[in-house]
């Protein structure tokens, strides 16, 4: 195809396989000649009702065995489910669902009883609202549990801090593992979308590289299905440049916003991407593990639609 690079088509076919598709199985070996070469493969336009879908994070308490835990699991349950609740009611296009109140984090696997509690979150989370797309986010960086629970829960996506490369945070050295988490999921034979976030916040490289560059690698060689930029830290907006560069770098992937998204600033940050994952703004006071008010949600969903008409 015009335009495609010498290994497009290498790259949807490792795509296909690993993310075991039953539907394009289902048309037999034309059929799936023909998905090989749809870039909408890698991607997540058909997981979300609406273009520039708003997918709000439901922030958890800190769960049973973390540092700062003083509530029982059914009082972080009652939280999530009403956090969830208000962002539902109000319009947000998918949910996110992370264990944001158990820093300091481990820097890769989490203990099983994390899993164990996160599990039974999310899949409340999921009963009560069966048909918003759920992801899954293990912080700080165990992709493996974020599929295993979004297996159990029938969860859509998940996010991964660090999906390829190094980078060095407050939790040492995170070093990607796309290859573990592409054949996990091909094992798993589910199809889990990898959103993977790029130059991650609250990080930094071990040495200087072009933003562009590090997008192409996530993308193409890593496999993601969709593509993160943030700011430097929670509740700091990502560059404009540096979504522009990634776009740039990388224009047939899925390219999101993953911090510091406001009613103030949405309307430049939209036209730079193809949606954003929100929490803190949505919060009393604007602070992650605040709950949510229901008028922050309407602001920024009436923001949004406003952008959409315009």
């Amino acid at each position: 195809m015009a335009g495609e690079t010498a290994n497009e088509p290498a790259r949807r076919l490792i795509f296909y396989f690993t993310s075991s598709r039953p539907r394009e199985r289902e048309k037999g070996w034309s059929g799936t000649l023909a998905a090989l070469y749809n870039p909408a493969m890698q991607g997540i336009d058909d997981l979300f009702s609406r273009p520039k879908p708003l997918i709000a994070v439901v922030h958890l308490l800190p769960l049973p065995g973390s540092p700062h835990a003083t509530s029982s699991l059914k009082t972080v349950l009652d939280r999530a489910l009403s956090d969830a609740r208000l962002l539902a009611d109000n319009g947000v296009d998918g949910l996110l669902v992370e264990n944001y109140g158990d820093a300091p984090f481990h820097p890769e696997a989490v203990d099983p009883c994390t899993v164990a509690a996160m599990a039974v979150i999310a899949s409340a989370v999921r009963q009560q609202h069966p048909k918003l797309p759920l992801g899954i986010n293990v912080l700080r960086n165990d992709a493996s549990a974020a599929l295993a629970i979004a297996t159990a829960v029938e969860g859509r996506f998940i996010r991964v801090n660090v999906h390829t490369g190094t980078m060095l945070t407050d939790q040492g050295v995170l070093q990607g593992r796309a290859h573990q988490t592409l054949r996990q999921r091909a094992a798993l034979g589910q199809d889990i979308r990898i959103l993977a976030d790029v130059a991650v916040k609250h990080a930094t490289l071990p040495a200087p590289a072009p933003l562009a560059n590090l997008a192409a690698d996530t993308y193409r060689r890593g496999l993601a299905d969709a593509l993160i930029v943030t700011g430097p830290a929670t509740a700091s907006a990502a560059n404009p440049s540096d979504l522009e560069a990634v776009r740039t770098a990388v224009p047939e992937a899925a390219l999101l916003t993953g911090s510091g998204v406001t009613p103030e600033n949405l309307a430049t940050i939209l036209p730079l991407c193809d949606g954003v994952i929100v929490g803190s703004s949505l919060k009393r006071n604007g602070i992650a593990l605040n709950e949510v008010e229901a008028e922050r949600v309407r602001k920024l969903v009436g923001c949004r639609d406003a952008w959409k008409e315009g």
